[in-house]
């Protein structure tokens, strides 16, 4: 159901970003916890637009560390959502696009949440080793990677 201008304003704002692949769908296991909110979804792959009808839907340039030109576009588009989105809370399972949309989103005043990939078995993402430091909820799948110093582990949410 799409949201009118009024109630999007009543209710709490969240974007969801994730790169493609495994990251995005982790996210998608996450949609129960976004019930009730106002919830603009974010990826490289403009063809994931169908698995989030009835929200926003936005795409980013894909940028990491094998196309490292593409990270000042990518910035660029960022900026452009999150003033069009102006969100209460950025949650991210990955991968570079998110750790630089929680970068970003800071700027705004919007806490961020970093989920690290499932898929990290042994050791956290790079990303998600960056995202340690900026995000405000910064979290592991893995009870053995978790430390007092973060990511915490809450459980296998995903």
């Amino acid at each position: 159901m799409m949201m009118t201008d009024k109630n999007r304003r009543a209710t709490k704002r969240v974007l969801a970003v994730a790169s493609g692949g495994g990251h995005w769908v982790q996210l998608m296991r996450l949609r129960p916890a976004f019930e009730g909110l106002d919830v603009a979804f974010v990826s490289v792959n403009a063809f994931r637009r169908d698995e989030v009808r009835g929200h926003r839907f936005f795409t980013l340039p894909d940028a990491s560390r094998w196309n490292k030109h593409m990270f000042v576009p990518m910035a660029f588009k960022i900026l452009w959502i999150l003033l069009l989105v102006r969100p209460h809370v950025v949650v991210t399972t990955g991968s570079a696009p998110g750790y630089a949309t929680l970068q970003l989103a800071r700027l705004f005043g919007s806490r961020t949440v970093w989920i690290d990939s499932i898929s990290q078995i042994e050791a956290l993402s790079m990303s998600g080793r960056l995202a340690g430091k900026v995000a405000d909820l910064w979290l592991t799948q893995w009870p053995h990677l978790a430390s007092p110093q973060g990511p915490q582990y809450s459980g296998s949410v995903l």
